[in-house]
C-alpha cells in the first residue's frame, strides 16, 4: 500500500480523561488519506489501554507507540518517537486533550498544495472554556498579529513568536512538511515541558515560508491539570521562558543566524531579566514589615 499522505501524532501522559475525544476528532476528519500514532510516555493510567481499543476497530488506521520499557521520556522525545515511525509527507500534532474541527486536515493539505514554498500553514486556536459547563469565562481567539491568509518569509514570524502575545504555531494547531521537520532535527529532547513546541517552531519559522490562515482549526481545552496551567500556578513561567530564551539565543548563535534576529532575542531575554527581577522587589517588599 502506498504511505499515507498525512501522519498524525497524539502524544499522550495519563491523559486518560480526554484521549478519546482528541482521537474521535481526528477519526472525523473529511481528508481521508492518514494515518494516526498515539505515542504514549509512560501512562499509568488507563491511556494505553484506551487506545489500544481504537487499534483494534482501526487497525489499518491508528498504532499505538510507547518508549523502550514504558518509561516516561517527556513531550519532546515523544513527539520525535513518534516522528521517526510517521510515514506521511505532511506532519500534524494534536495534543491529547485537544480537539480539530473536522475540516482541519483536507483545508491545511489544500492550502500547502496551492503553496508550494510554504513548509508550514498554521491557523487560530479557540481558547475552549465552554467544554465546562460552570465555566465562567468566554472562549475567545488571539490575535493573529498580522494580516491572515497569506505567506510569510523568515524571519518575520519568528519576530512576532518572540513577541509572546500573539496567535503563532501550536502544536494542536499547523500542518507541516515533513522536510522540514527532519531539516530543523525535530523536537529538542532536553525541553520535557513547558515551552517544548515553540523551541520546535523557532526553528521552523526560521526555516521555511510559512502561511498563516484566518480559520480557527481547533480547540485548545482550558483545564488546570495542563501543563500549562500547573506552570502558571506554580509561578514557573517565566523561569521556564528564560531556560528556552537562552538555549534559543545558543541556537541562533551556533547557526549564524540572522544579527537582528540574534538581538531581537538578547533583548528579549534583558526586559524578562529585568521583569523577574521587579517582581522579585514587590515580593520582598509586600512581606516587608511595616
Amino acid at each position: 500500500m502506498a504511505p499515507p499522505r498525512v501522519s498524525v501524532i497524539i502524544i499522550v501522559y495519563n491523559g486518560e480523561t480526554y484521549l478519546a475525544e482528541a482521537i474521535d476528532s481526528v477519526l472525523a476528519q473529511t481528508w481521508p488519506d492518514y494515518e494516526l500514532l498515539v505515542v504514549d510516555d509512560g501512562s499509568d493510567d488507563g491511556s494505553r489501554e484506551l487506545t489500544q481499543s481504537y487499534v483494534d476497530a482501526h487497525p489499518d488506521r491508528v498504532r499505538l507507540l510507547r518508549h523502550p520499557g514504558g518509561v516516561n521520556r517527556g513531550m519532546s522525545a515523544t513527539r520525535n518517537l513518534g516522528l521517526t515511525h510517521a510515514k506521511g509527507e505532511l506532519v500534524a500534532f494534536l495534543d491529547a486533550d485537544d480537539i480539530w474541527a473536522p475540516g482541519k486536515l483536507a483545508e491545511q493539505v489544500a492550502i500547502l498544495d496551492r503553496e508550494p514554498e510554504a513548509g508550514m500553514v498554521y491557523g487560530r486556536a479557540l481558547i475552549w472554556h465552554a467544554w465546562m459547563p460552570d465555566s465562567a469565562e468566554d472562549d475567545f481567539v488571539y490575535d493573529l498579529g498580522v494580516e491572515p491568509d497569506r505567506l510569510y518569509r523568515p524571519p518575520h514570524l519568528f519576530h512576532l513568536q518572540l513577541k509572546n502575545v500573539y496567535q503563532t504555531p501550536t502544536s494542536s494547531g499547523s500542518l507541516l512538511r515533513k522536510s522540514l521537520v527532519d531539516g530543523v532535527g525535530g523536537f529538542e529532547a532536553a525541553f520535557k515541558g513547558m515551552f517544548e513546541d515553540q523551541v520546535f517552531y523557532a526553528k521552523a519559522l526560521l526555516a521555511a515560508p510559512t502561511y498563516v490562515a484566518d480559520a480557527v482549526w481547533f480547540k485548545y481545552r482550558q483545564h488546570p491539570q495542563s501543563a500549562t496551567a500547573e506552570s502558571a500556578a506554580a509561578g514557573a513561567d517565566d523561569r521556564a521562558r528564560l531556560r528556552y530564551l537562552g538555549w534559543l539565543s545558543r541556537y541562533l548563535a551556533a547557526q549564524r543566524a540572522d544579527p537582528q534576529a540574534r538581538q531581537a532575542v538578547r533583548s528579549t531575554i534583558a526586559d524578562l531579566r529585568l521583569r523577574m527581577a521587579k517582581n522579585v522587589v514587590r515580593r520582598l517588599i509586600g512581606k516587608a514589615p511595616r
